[in-house]
């Protein structure tokens, strides 16, 4: 334990002093996937502006969040009660870029959700697809071509298509099957402590009382089995459940 927290203190003092993911996180071994491999995150972010009040924000984070807690029964059935990609709060209109080379698979697939429009794209040679969703229109793409990474690939839009609602981009990552979902945070090269620091999410992840350090913080959400069971259907969770939610 005493070793596990002092390597702790030097990842985060390493990322303070550099202004990113410090060597000690990838020696040690805290983020699992593609650092313990040795290979940096494949996948870049889905928008070229950088991140402020003006620009685009992260609104939700991967996994086991307040939000899919609460509707782990319903809306995140599907995924075992996480939510199972990244909400990334943007205007209408702002441009979305391809996180990585692939091929366009699917052009508004509304059993994928996400909607009024999504698309997804694989990309073979990282093993993985990423999903964009909550598109202002649809993609002018077409199944079978061949996209870069950076390359314009729809624009942000709201589910409620208002544009006033809830603007924001719905990211997921996925193997190749689509049965499964992976923490982005993981697999994007970014400077995810900072983004964090200015997103309004903070530390909202539920609790389960019985194992409280459990899945609270960005780099340590489960993966997600799409059809398993529920993950998070705590008998103590905390913040307090909603009266009468287990029927």
């Amino acid at each position: 334990m005493m070793k596990r927290l002092l390597i702790a203190l030097g990842v985060i003092f390493g990322s303070v002093m550099c202004g990113g993911q410090s060597s000690a996180v990838v020696e040690a071994g805290l983020l699992p996937g593609v650092e313990q491999a040795g290979k940096p995150p494949p996948f870049g972010l889905p928008f070229t502006e950088p991140s402020g009040p003006s620009t685009w924000y992260v609104v939700q984070m991967y996994g086991n969040t307040f939000g899919a807690y609460y509707w782990r029964a319903t809306t995140y059935r599907a995924g075992q009660g996480l939510h199972f990609g990244i909400d990334l709060s943007a205007p209408c209109g702002t441009p979305v870029v391809a996180i990585g080379d692939g091929v366009v698979s699917k052009v508004d697939a509304t059993y994928h959700g996400s909607l009024p429009h999504n698309l997804m794209i694989d990309h073979p040679q990282a093993g993985y697809a990423s999903f964009y969703g909550h598109l202002l229109k649809r993609s002018e793409l077409e199944v079978g071509q061949q996209v870069r990474q950076g390359q314009v690939i729809g624009y942000s839009g709201d589910p409620d298509e208002t544009c006033r609602s809830r603007p924001h981009l719905h990211l997921e990552i996925r193997d190749l099957s689509y049965a499964r979902a992976y923490n982005p945070v993981l697999l994007i090269d970014a400077d995810w402590d900072s983004l964090s620091l200015i997103s309004p999410f903070g530390r909202g992840f539920a609790r389960d009382v019985s194992e409280p350090r459990r899945w609270q913080f960005i780099d340590d959400q489960p993966e997600t089995q799409f059809g398993g069971p529920l993950l998070n259907d705590y008998l103590t969770p905390w913040p307090p459940d909603w009266p009468d939610w287990r029927r």
